[in-house]
């Protein structure tokens, strides 16, 4: 995709990876950059992996809803072009983590990949309906196979989603930043400044802690108000946002 700023990898049914969305999303408006939204999957990532034994229960469900969604992405992207699957992934973002509280799973099925959760969101976007056969085609799961690839290819394997390539083909590729919270628009350009530079260090290679607080999403309980109420900062001073 020619004369792209970021390339941005995602698996729709990971929350940090939609909240990284909104704040590159912000970014985005003010900076005048455009942005390839490609794909990582989760389930893909993880083939090599026993779930049961490192992950939660509901995972497989809902990293295996991940890639039955990517394969409706790809089918989406085939036949009506790149610029298509911002409105698309917004659309499916908005309802699994804006829109929904509590558990999507249901006798290890996952409804986020079901026929029933994506027609709403093919009709809202005037979609032909045609593109829910894709939730079973894994023919397309070669293609995804290759953008999880070269995402990994960037980053190294050891990551997640998701992974944002800045000034592709040369510039400077990193997982995450993984934030729980959307920063004010200030913010976001003051935080997006600080990662492009520490990441665009030759020497760079890692800046983690584990302690987090949930994502502030309504899918996890966070109430709007509860949302608003959140500690911003902006060069080294903090103010609380109402």
């Amino acid at each position: 995709m020619a004369d792209v700023d970021i390339d941005f990898y995602f698996d729709p049914v990971c929350p940090f990876a939609w909240m990284t969305s909104k704040w590159v999303r912000k970014v985005q408006a003010q900076r005048d950059y455009r942005v390839d939204w490609r794909f990582i999957s989760l389930r893909l990532l993880n083939a090599h992996i026993d779930y049961a034994a490192h992950f939660p229960p509901e995972y497989e469900a809902g990293h295996t809803a991940g890639l039955r969604l990517l394969r409706v992405a790809a089918s989406v992207r085939r036949e009506h072009g790149r610029d298509a699957i911002a409105p698309l992934y917004t659309a499916l973002g908005t309802r699994i983590f804006e829109e929904h509280t509590g558990t999507y799973t249901v006798d290890n099925t996952d409804y986020r990949g079901t026929v029933g959760f994506l027609e709403p969101v093919l009709e809202e976007l005037g979609l032909p309906a045609h593109h829910v056969d894709a939730l079973e085609n894994t023919d397309i799961d070669a293609e995804i196979q290759a953008e999880t690839d070269e995402a990994l290819v960037l980053t190294g394997r050891d990551v997640g989603t998701p992974i944002i390539h800045f000034r592709p083909p040369e510039g400077v590729a990193f997982f995450g930043p993984v934030i729980s919270r959307l920063p004010s628009d200030e913010d976001a350009l003051t935080l997006w400044d600080h990662v492009i530079g520490l990441a665009s260090f030759p020497g760079f290679a890692e800046l983690k802690r584990s302690l987090r607080e949930k994502p502030q999403l309504r899918a996890f309980g966070v109430t709007d108000a509860e949302a608003g109420e959140q500690e911003d900062w902006h060069g080294g001073s903090r103010r609380t946002q109402k």
